[in-house]
């Protein structure tokens, strides 16, 4: 059997359990695309299987890591929406042209300086 076909078996066997596992980790949206993603990087990454642990194990260990991934994404998006209602809330009561683009500029400033931190030190700020 090639590594498709074992995948596709693997799918067949395990992907309501990692549908289910999922929607604890993140809710219930987009989980089926994150459940596809599961197998995709499954079949990728065959070649390091090493059959040292159950394919449910391993495919979890994946799901695991697409889940924060995914979490960390969302996070990032939320933040970036607040700042965008808070730039528009502020620019909407300055009425300077010069004060906007100052104020475009430090909070565009702010932004990368804070993505620069490591993970858990922007968490802590975010």
């Amino acid at each position: 059997m090639n590594r498709q076909q074992i995948i596709s078996e693997w799918f067949h066997q395990y992907s309501d359990d990692i549908y289910h596992y999922l929607i604890y980790r993140i809710g219930a949206t987009d989980v089926e695309d994150l459940v596809q993603e599961v197998f995709i990087k499954a079949i990728k990454g065959f070649h390091s299987f090493e059959g040292n642990s159950s394919p449910k194990t391993w495919l979890f260990s994946i799901a695991r890591n697409i889940a924060i991934d995914e979490i960390r994404r969302r996070s990032r998006q939320r933040w970036k929406e607040k700042i965008f209602i808070q730039q528009q809330t502020h620019l909407e009561n300055e009425s300077s042209p010069i004060m906007i683009i100052a104020w475009k500029e430090e909070a565009k400033e702010l932004f990368n300086m804070i993505q620069s931190l490591k993970p858990h030190h922007r968490d802590a700020i975010i």
